[in-house]
């Protein structure tokens, strides 16, 4: 160990490295998690589906974006989607429903 102390003691030298890989580390929890979930999928297109919900989740969690309401929304605008879907994803999709959505009026 002393012979390779310097090169372990790297990181000690940069102000604000940080100590941990907390990050890193919860993202490939997720995806491990989802690994061994899979397992039990019967057929491969409920794999695929699967799959494709748990990416939709995960961009959710990076933007910012509730999941549950950001799906709950495509299924309500399943037409407008299919119509448009660069206009659905996950980064975008609140800008679009309040450009279809008409004001409320406000009550006295």
């Amino acid at each position: 160990m002393l012979r390779h102390w310097e090169r372990l003691t790297l990181f000690l030298r940069r102000p604000g490295a940080p100590l941990d890989n907390n990050i890193c580390e919860r993202a490939l929890k997720k995806a491990i998690r989802h690994r061994k979930n899979s397992l039990f999928y019967k057929t491969d297109n409920g794999a695929r589906v699967g799959d494709l919900f748990m990416s939709l989740i995960h961009t959710c969690e990076l933007c910012g974006a509730n999941a549950f309401e950001y799906l709950t929304e495509l299924n309500r605008h399943a037409k407008d989607l299919k119509a448009t879907p660069q206009d659905w994803m996950p980064w975008n999709y609140r800008a679009t429903l309040d450009s279809i959505t008409p004001p409320s009026l406000p009550t006295s």
